[in-house]
């Protein structure tokens, strides 16, 4: 994966942790089935990598969301307080 300028002010979030829990996923299995490292997985749940947007496609195919149920420009809500407004 080639190196990403990250943007200060417009960090990319994501879901994929949330996402690969809730179906039951490991970090290595998310990797075999987006064909990257397990590492790859981990930086890009902690926000110190940003995918390609080949990377991202792939990841959003395996949970059968669109892009932006999986990434977005600002912070997700935790899923709790969606449920429980």
């Amino acid at each position: 994966m080639s190196p990403v300028r990250r943007g200060l002010g417009q960090p990319i979030h994501n879901r994929i942790g949330v996402l690969r829990v809730e179906r039951g996923m490991t970090r290595a299995g998310l990797a075999r089935a987006v064909e990257v490292n397990p590492q790859t997985i981990g930086a890009l749940e902690r926000g110190d990598q940003y995918p390609s947007l080949d990377l991202a496609l792939r990841i959003c195919e395996v949970f059968g969301l669109p892009v932006e149920a999986v990434f977005s420009r600002s912070p997700f809500e935790p899923l709790s307080t969606q449920v429980y407004r």
